[in-house]
């Protein structure tokens, strides 16, 4: 953990640095993780606090429509705070995610560095992630050879990168043990409306998934993920049924969601027929968001709570910024500091944060350091 050289709660050297990184108008809610704060920390302590204070009386929530939740969608900021007093009414767990609770945080690394253990079937997940893009099979045979040689072992081939092939292929002349290996694939079938046709659609979607896996001798899968939630609550239990039903042959061993507002898991956890819940929700979640996500209330550590009720660990897509909008000048100056401290760079500050926060998250790049540095992040 980061040793601080200042008196001040560690959960207020965290807000600090929060208010040195987003603008003044986004809430930052409490953690007990800690970062490096700047000098002349207790004025700017007590003006976050006031903020939080603030924030927990008046809570901002944004609940969306039942219109699917695409990527676009998932990268605006909330605004819709009038819907806060309502929320309590549209799920009692909906209203859980504004209130901002300073729960422990549940990515605790372990001896080995960055691994916990997830609920419902979930197993031991490593938290740095390595997150296939779009490229051909080749490319994503290569980048993942690279991978493994910096030592990733977590991998989300989604089927969206349409390279699940050269991927498994890759993992397949590896030689390394498969139990050794963290190994998610992906479904998109949110366009099929009810829930006869979210079944079958999701159905075909986690066939092709084992069919393109199968190039490598990938049997079964550590993970399957929903890229997108369907329409309605219907169309979602019709993806998840379907879900259930590729777990029930033992072709994955958990189910996770991408994408999912508060109400759309509970679509999940509410209905009496499920019998396998989510244990990961992948989110557009970074410091220039810093947790200001659709369907979502409050600042990041609100989310991963909320999540967290849930039985999900929040895995961020985008934890640098990427498609959710670059880090401003500001942060990137902030997290340089930071880091020089530390003999950290700043994206590595910016992924410990996520850690701090209690989140996972997956990224991508094509150079062996820039792997070995995201890994690198367990050690201050």
């Amino acid at each position: 953990m980061v040793r601080l050289s200042t008196s001040l709660p560690r959960h207020a050297v965290l807000l600090a640095v929060a208010l040195m990184l987003v603008e003044p108008s986004v809430a930052f809610l409490p953690s007990p993780g800690t970062l490096l704060a700047r000098s002349r920390l207790s004025s700017t302590a007590n003006v976050v606090m006031q903020q939080h204070q603030d924030d927990q009386a008046h809570p901002r929530l944004w609940i969306p429509s039942q219109s699917p939740l695409v990527r676009r969608d998932a990268v605006r900021i909330s605004i819709g705070s009038a819907l806060a007093a309502g929320a309590a009414t549209a799920s009692p767990r909906t209203a859980a995610a504004s209130q901002g609770r300073d729960l422990p945080s549940n990515a605790r690394a372990d001896a080995s560095g960055g691994v916990v253990q997830l609920k419902n079937g979930g197993g031991k997940f490593p938290l740095m992630s390595f997150g296939l893009q779009v490229y051909d099979n080749d490319t994503a045979r290569k980048l993942t050879t690279i991978a493994l040689e910096a030592g990733v072992r977590n991998f989300f081939a989604s089927v969206l990168a349409g390279n699940q092939k050269g991927f498994a292929q890759a993992i397949k002349d590896s030689g390394i043990p498969r139990e050794e290996l963290y190994i998610c694939g992906s479904v998109v079938s949110n366009r099929a409306v009810g829930f006869d046709k979210a079944f079958k659609a999701t159905t075909k979607g986690w066939k092709d998934n084992m069919k393109e896996f199968s190039a490598g001798n990938i049997e079964y899968l550590d993970q399957i993920m929903l890229d997108y939630p369907g329409k309605d609550a219907s169309s979602v239990l019709g993806q998840w049924r379907s879900f259930e039903e590729m777990h029930e042959k033992g072709l994955t061993k958990s189910l996770s969601v991408s994408n999912f507002s508060p109400e759309q898991i509970d679509f999940i956890l509410d209905d009496e027929d499920t019998t396998v819940k989510p244990c990961v929700n992948q989110l557009p979640l970074n410091l220039a968001t810093n947790g200001q996500i659709p369907g979502w209330g409050g600042g990041a550590r609100a989310v991963v709570a909320a999540n967290r009720d849930r039985g999900c660990l929040v895995q961020a897509w985008a934890p640098l910024g990427g498609s959710t909008g670059k880090f401003n000048a500001k942060i990137k100056s902030t997290l340089a500091d930071i880091g020089k401290k530390y003999d950290k760079t700043g994206t590595q500050i910016a992924l410990r944060w996520l850690i701090e926060c209690g989140a996972g998250f997956t990224t991508q790049t094509s150079k062996k350091s820039h792997f070995v540095e995201d890994l690198n992040i367990f050690d201050f």
